[in-house]
């Protein structure tokens, strides 16, 4: 069973991109932006932006990965010009 390698590096490309947003989500323009003396609920800005920003790009993540195991796998017979083993 192969698999397409276009599909593979897209998966690949994916995984960098959420390592990245991790990072500038816990990186100066961010943290910077919601750091302020203002409260919401009783709660920091900066503490809300935390306890929700962290567990959404988790459940992004998610599902992302149920997405991944949802997709079609590729179940056709040996590609031409393959010789069964």
């Amino acid at each position: 069973m192969s698999q397409d390698p276009n599909q593979s590096s897209h998966f690949k490309e994916a995984w960098v991109i959420f390592f990245i947003l991790g990072i500038l989500m816990l990186n100066f323009p961010f943290i910077h932006i919601f750091n302020k003396n203002t409260t919401v609920l009783g709660f920091p800005l900066l503490i809300l932006y935390f306890f929700i920003g962290w567990p959404t790009s988790i459940l992004f993540i998610y599902l992302f990965i149920r997405k991944i195991d949802s997709a079609p796998k590729n179940q056709s017979g040996p590609e031409q010009g393959d010789e069964p083993e």
